[in-house]
């Protein structure tokens, strides 16, 4: 018989528990005294029975349902996709079934697992269970998750990859026996009751059992695997053929792309398990490989196998691969990369959500195969990448928001049984916009079809069919009312994406990537027996849905028009290659996050100018895009946007400001979390805007602060006056009192000049060397002087609310600096600010001295005699010019480092 041996100290609450538990304390309810009784009273028979379902149905159901689950779906009787728990959710590890017992979610969205065991088995101990359910979770990438058997309740947390050989401790948080329920029921409920989750406490508890180093979450992992396979199957095919760069970049993506496929195929039973690992077991692996590759091409409709010229499968003879069937591959890098796809890899192709596969794909597009002059292969960041400091994916809640209140909008108010709605992301990358639309798509059609499904599966085409399988675990099953559980067929899932789905994007390999990725979304959760049974190819052909160009540019294009070193034009034609949406008037939902960069729209501005009505100066690529989206939808058709937030109030920006104020009708805006992207500094917002809608006001919701907060602003607080400055940072109240600020007809700019410093660079720091530009007249030095031209140097950090701090660098002042400014800017009386804001209030300094200051640091010069420059710092630093600040400026909230920058300064109200 198992001993429990529980020691209390043995696990330790972080504060975030502590202060979460506080707001549960209860007593455990009568069911759970009655479920310990019960169980403590018959504990022998239990433990000597080998029958889970049992304990599963007679205490660990009624143990959740305790903490608020629906269970069986019984109380809320919600729709498929949003039932509270899956029962069974479908995985496979090293080619036999196993199931994690339950999947909780809200919203359709998992959040953990729990795995039941019967009471024989030694949940603390035994290192099995706990592995299982970690591998689980992390591959669905959930944070925590659960092994049970109600005598013992094990929390795991699982973002840290799961190896072979890990003890039962490995990533265990919390541990309790079926006699702490009653003393600790507060703390579980505290963590895993549905009300915890809903409300957030579930979510800080996981946030606060991470940061362990080393930790690599499933997309972190596979991203990294991938990207060292490009690296060997680049290398190796040009080591072993005659190839040109171009060549060399299809070959690698597609091979990569083809495995993958393949493989995930094989975990979802569309293809025999383990035919990959076999193809490359001996010898002539490549061309074995390729047999699988050319038997795909009879089985998958879809660019991505495509031989045979002239097949009529296919609809664009473009896209014929006559590279790879010619080329050689060493059998030792197959073997390599096949193998780290099958047992004991820890990957589970059939959970890793198809969000977090574009996710990581987003990421890996972010580098391209370069070949040197000595054909020496070399993996390096694209341009454009490395210009904006990395590649940041869209988090999936926010596409799913602008989904629901673009794609899901529409569908409320459709009335056909077959919707002709037509989906467009103008700048697609991996395809995550349109996964999310698929999504979404897929769960409507699904629920409105079961409702009907009587009727329709007495059809000889019907576009579902019942499962008659006991496991209800995938997304896309639904029930019925008469009680059937049904599943979309693959026709219908074709079907829905050909004639809903279309994308654009100027990286080709991006283009294959997405349509990979909506692929494998058209395949997920299918059952191999009914795609055995069908006799038409699987998968659609999507070249005529997802196409390469450039979104912006127009087939009107002349080189005259553009400038720069990497001229990616590849211009686009809507009207012919959209040509029947174009005709009935555009695209019902554009959806998407489009670039965001200067340096894009710097290199067209000429054709720009020509083009577009928000084209100035500082123009950002992003402005473009939602102009050009807007233009591409039909009268009463949405757009939903994430872009950066600045916009808002900045002096750049307000012809784009003025474009949205007068043609738009502006739905809704949502000021997104502090650094939605994950590693991006840039702050964001959801745009959404419908197109000839009327309207007087829309809806701002604030996720950047807690508790999130929501109000109406007025498209009359959008003042022409007031350069139409959008005031979505201000409630009705605030907005009240910050026009009567406005009323005012002077601001600091009327009084004062305002300036921002030098740039100073470090020795071996800063920007690169270029002509005209020597980086070591640039140096900082200690306090002691060594030369004339060397100034004390003020920077950001010098500067408080009325004080300064004596700086103590020196630096070389002169001509030669970037942007010098004139000497009388670093004499005399004059005030300065640091650039940065403490909770959006000013700090300002009066400074008489000879100090150079910084461009982290902006200086203020009086030119009117009649004004007190010491007035006018009182006011800077008062608590009415912070909260007219924080109200006005999107620079303001602008994360770790708020700002005020000089238009800022500029435009502030003045008595």
């Amino acid at each position: 018989m198992k001993q429990l041996l529980y020691n209390p100290n043995e696990f330790s609450y972080s504060p975030v528990f502590l202060s979460i538990s506080i707001l549960y304390i209860m007593p455990a309810p009568q069911i759970i005294c009655d479920l310990v009784e019960q169980f403590e009273r018959n504990i022998e028979t239990y433990k000597r029975a080998q029958n889970e379902t049992q304990v599963r149905r007679e205490f660990i159901d009624p143990f959740f349902s305790e903490l608020g689950w629906d269970m069986d779906n019984s109380k809320t009787k919600a729709a498929p996709q949003y039932q509270d728990v899956i029962h069974e959710d479908q995985l496979k590890i090293s080619g036999s079934m196993k199931a994690p017992d339950y999947a909780f979610r809200i919203g359709g969205q998992r959040k953990f697992y729990v795995e039941a065991k019967k009471p024989s088995v030694w949940v603390k101990d035994d290192p099995a269970p706990a592995l299982q359910v970690r591998t689980y979770a992390w591959n669905a990438k959930l944070d925590l998750s659960i092994v049970t058997d109600f005598e013992e309740f094990a929390v795991y947390e699982c973002s840290s990859r799961p190896k072979r050989g890990d003890k039962p401790s490995v990533g265990r948080i919390n541990y309790y026996t079926y006699k702490d329920y009653l003393e600790k029921w507060d703390e579980i409920a505290g963590i895993f009751s549905k009300d915890a989750v809903i409300q957030g406490s579930f979510d800080k508890y996981a946030a606060g059992s991470k940061g362990k180093r080393g930790t690599q979450t499933v997309d972190k992992a596979f991203l990294a695997e991938i990207e060292n396979w490009r690296e060997l199957l680049a290398k190796n095919f040009a080591k072993n053929n005659k190839i040109t760069e171009e060549e060399l970049k299809f070959a690698t993506q597609r091979t990569l792309d083809r495995i993958i496929f393949l493989r995930i195929c094989e975990a979802r039973r569309i293809e025999e398990e383990g035919k990959l690992q076999e193809a490359v077991s001996g010898t002539n692996a490549y061309k074995n490989l390729f047999s699988l590759f050319q038997a795909a091409d009879n089985r998958y409709n879809s660019g991505l196998f495509y031989f045979r010229k002239g097949d009529k499968a296919h609809t664009s003879e473009s896209e014929l691969d006559t590279i790879t069937p010619k080329l050689k591959l060493d059998d030792k890098i197959l073997k390599e990369i096949i193998g780290g796809l099958y047992y004991p890899s820890p990957y589970l192709f059939d959970v890793i959500p198809a969000d977090i596969l574009g996710q990581v794909y987003e990421q890996f597009l972010g580098k391209v195969i370069r070949m040197t002059s000595g054909g020496m292969v070399k993996i390096e960041e694209k341009p454009e990448v490395r210009k904006a400091g990395g590649v940041y994916y869209t988090p999936t809640y926010i596409v799913d928001y602008i989904v629901k209140n673009t794609v899901g909008k529409m569908l409320e108010e459709e009335k056909k049984e077959k919707p002709s709605l037509k989906i467009l992301d103008p700048a697609c990358g991996s395809g995550s916009f349109l996964l999310g639309a698929y999504n979404y798509l897929l769960h409507w059609y699904l629920g409105k079809h079961s409702k009907n499904a009587a009727s329709l599966l007495k059809q000889k085409n019907s576009p579902i069919y019942e499962i008659t399988s006991p496991s209800t675990g995938t997304p896309r099953e639904g029930r019925g009312e008469g009680g059937g559980i049904y599943a979309l067929t693959t026709s219908e899932r074709k079907r829905i994406l050909l004639e809903h789905i279309y994308g654009v994007d100027i990286d080709e390999q991006a283009v294959e990537v997405a349509k990979l990725n909506l692929m494998l979304k058209c395949l997920e959760g299918e059952a191999g027996t009914n795609l055995k049974l069908s006799v038409e190819r699987i998968l659609p052909d999507l070249s005529d849905n997802i196409k390469c160009g450039n979104s912006l540019i127009g087939p009107d294009f002349s080189d005259g028009l553009f400038s720069g070193e990497d001229k990616k034009i590849n211009p686009f034609d809507w009207n012919a290659e959209f040509s029947g949406i174009m005709k009935k008037g555009g695209f019902d939902v554009v959806v998407g996050n489009p670039p965001y960069g200067k340096e894009a729209a710097k290199m067209g501005s000429n054709y720009f100018k020509e083009h577009f009505h928000v084209s100035e100066y500082q123009l950002n690529i992003y402005n473009l895009f939602v102009e050009q989206g807007y233009n591409l939808l039909r009268n009463e058709g949405s757009l939903g946007f994430i872009i950066p937030s600045a916009w808002v109030a900045s002096k750049y920006d307000e012809i784009f400001r003025k474009y949205l104020y007068e043609n738009t009708h502006i739905r809704e805006m949502v000021i997104a979390p502090k650094q939605a992207f994950v590693e991006a500094t840039v702050e964001t917002c959801i745009v959404i805007v419908d197109k000839k809608r009327s309207g007087t006001s829309f809806k701002v919701q604030r996720w950047d602060v807690e508790p999130r907060k929501s109000y109406e602003i007025l498209i009359s607080d959008i003042a022409p006056a007031n350069n139409h400055n959008f005031p979505i940072y201000s409630n009705v109240e605030n907005i009240r009192l910050i026009r009567i600020i406005k009323e005012g007809k002077h601001k600091l700019s009327d009084y004062a000049q305002v300036s921002w410093g030098i740039k100073v660079y470090q020795k071996g720091k800063g920007r690169p060397k270029q002509e005209g530009f020597e980086s070591n007249k640039r140096i900082f030095h200690s306090s002691t002087k060594t030369k004339k031209s060397q100034r004390l140097l003020l920077g950001g950090s010098n500067v408080g609310r009325y004080s300064l701090s004596l700086p103590d660098v020196y630096v070389d002042y002169g001509e030669w600096l970037a942007e010098p400014r004139t000497p009388d800017w670093f004499t005399g009386e004059r005030l300065v600010v640091r650039e940065v804001t403490s909770n959006g209030k000013i700090n300002a300094a009066y400074v008489n001295n000879d100090f150079v200051f910084s461009n982290s640091v902006d200086g203020i010069r009086v030119i009117d005699k009649r004004v007190n420059i010491k007035a006018i710092l009182g006011i800077l630093n008062s608590k009415l010019i912070g909260f007219y600040l924080l109200n006005t400026s999107a620079n303001a909230f602008k994360g770790a480092f708020p700002k005020v920058l000089l238009q800022d300064l500029r435009d502030l109200p003045l008595p």
